[in-house]
């Protein structure tokens, strides 16, 4: 099977998808914005051809490269797995007329009103929400629902522009912080604990799913410097009664959108009212999270992905023998990196449990608050029982220091 890889090279971990692929059998063509010298020797090696384009989110210059491609060997699927490539790639796929997530499902999966507004026809749980194209429509909304409100970009991933709004004079300031934009998602705000669920699809139905929670909220998480957050993703998610119905929601989503074989990430709240579904991505969840799900269920989930798309199945059962998670590590003030405290302490408590670390340099300059999760410093750690990897990733929190001056 011929495969072509959007962007083989950015951001780093594009290079598992290249492995993963070559690695099941499948022959490799990547077309991306870097020059092919710029590609280490063996992502190189794990392609046939490289094509390089000025812009992969250019639909007529990614067709072109594509035809170009065409004219030489057959191509069977033309995968994208980074957010802002999804809708590119599904419109190339139909002019190319290669097979995958068509236009329609990529489409409803960015634009989060008309994604939820296709959920509750079918009967999803979901928040009221509105595609506004003027201050009077948001204002409309927010004189029907009431505060509080999120406004965020109709084609955002994840929290990015996201603004949370708890009056009229809040919603004015944020409406100035949209300028220009065309159209805003808006939508009522949902009380309740955050998370995600995750799978590997094929043709529809998830073959590998999981479910990871955030501590806390990542609206919370975002804007709050001392608050050191975190994401743990159980492997109690045949055991837990209560994610039945998260993954119930999950294969409704999927089924209503049209996916098919496909990575998917769902976010969904859970309080007061239930279980809500928040939005979904037909990609695989940011932030390294399936190195998190490797490490916890002895897969190479990379490889198993393209499995999925190349044979049609996976290889291995997920274990589900460990819980893992990471814990960023907030700087105490921007600046650049001074030093750190409680490194010997936290290894020699949890050196067993931990996966992996990250701790800039010293002279590193520091990201702000809101880059994420892994844009400063951070460790991640593994533990057959979730409740015990909670309280070590508390820990880790509490005591590991970054200093910035």
């Amino acid at each position: 099977m011929v495969v072509i890889l959007v962007e083989p090279a950015f951001p780093p971990n594009q290079r598992e998808f290249v492995r993963g692929l070559a690695a099941v059998g499948a022959t490799v063509i990547g077309i991306g914005e870097r020059p092919l010298e710029q590609l280490d020797g063996d992502l190189q090696r794990w392609m046939l051809h490289y094509h390089r384009v000025a812009n992969v989110t250019d639909v007529d210059a990614m067709t072109d490269a594509v035809h170009w491609v065409q004219e030489r060997v057959w191509v069977d699927r033309l995968e994208a797995v980074v957010e802002a490539h999804t809708m590119a790639a599904a419109q190339v796929r139909e002019n190319c007329t290669i097979p995958g997530t068509s236009v329609r499902t990529a489409w409803l999966c960015r634009d989060k009103p008309s994604m939820k507004e296709a959920l509750r026809e079918v009967g999803v749980p979901t928040a009221a929400s509105v595609a506004a194209h003027s201050s009077a429509e948001v204002r409309d909304f927010a004189g029907q629902v009431g505060y509080p409100l999120i406004v965020k970009p109709r084609a955002a991933a994840g929290a990015s522009g996201t603004v949370r709004v708890d009056s009229g004079e809040e919603l004015d300031a944020a409406l100035r912080g949209f300028g220009s934009a065309d159209s805003i998602a808006v939508e009522e705000f949902v009380e309740g604990h955050e998370g995600f669920y995750d799978t590997l699809s094929i043709d529809g139905e998830p073959a590998y799913d999981f479910v990871t929670h955030y501590y806390p909220n990542v609206l919370d998480a975002m804007r709050t410097r001392w608050i050191n957050p975190q994401f743990v993703t159980t492997n109690r998610v045949e055991t837990v009664a209560d994610y039945g119905e998260v993954r119930d929601m999950g294969r409704r989503v999927a089924h209503a959108l049209g996916i098919g074989t496909s990575a998917t990430h769902m976010e969904w709240f859970f309080g007061p009212k239930g279980l809500r579904f928040s939005e979904i991505g037909c990609r695989p969840p940011g932030v390294r999270a399936w190195d998190l799900y490797s490490a916890g269920n002895d897969v190479d989930i990379y490889r198993e992905w393209a499995n999925a798309i190349v044979h049609g199945r996976v290889e291995r059962p997920l274990s589900r023998r460990r819980a893992a998670g990471i814990v960023a590590l907030r700087p105490d003030r921007d600046g650049t990196i001074s030093h750190y405290e409680g490194v010997d302490e936290v290894q020699h408590r949890f050196g067993e449990h931990i996966l992996d670390v990250h701790l800039p340099e010293p002279g590193t300059p520091t990201q702000p608050v809101d880059a994420g999760y892994m844009a400063n410093a951070w460790v991640r750690l593994v533990h057959p029982d979730y409740d015990t990897l909670r309280g070590m990733l508390d820990v880790v929190g509490q005591t590991l220091k970054v200093r910035a001056s």
